[in-house]
């Protein structure tokens, strides 16, 4: 069975940082595409990064050039670093995972998921 726990989120001021974390078990990470969501309040969930098993990488618009995803295949580990961090980066991430290779630069074949972890910013 897939488990999925995030860590790293918490409260911060525009501009400063933080690095999500998630940790998996009975899951590999190398092997498949992966990637991190958030829900902000009142809106969808929307994909915010993801990985694909050779170390492909997309973005969604608002953050590119200030959150970087990555993965640490012999800790089995994701991260989301997120830099340069705004107010309308506030939101509950989720990482999430998927049985593919490639996503192909897509956010709906995930169906493996954590819990989430707040992130807030300040103004």
């Amino acid at each position: 069975q897939v488990q999925l726990v995030e860590s790293g989120g918490g409260s911060v001021q525009a501009g400063g940082s933080l690095r999500l974390s998630c940790a998996a078990s009975g899951y590999t990470y190398s092997r498949y595409c992966m990637g991190w969501f958030r829900r902000a309040p009142g809106k969808e969930r929307e994909g915010v990064a993801l990985i694909d098993s050779d170390g492909s990488t997309r973005y969604t618009d608002p953050v590119k050039g200030r959150f970087t995803i990555s993965k640490d295949n012999a800790k089995n580990t994701l991260y989301l670093q997120m830099n340069s961090l705004k107010p309308e980066d506030t939101a509950m991430y989720y990482c999430a995972a998927t049985a593919l290779l490639h996503c192909g630069g897509s956010w709906q074949f995930f169906n493996y998921w954590g819990q989430g972890t707040q992130v807030t910013v300040s103004s």
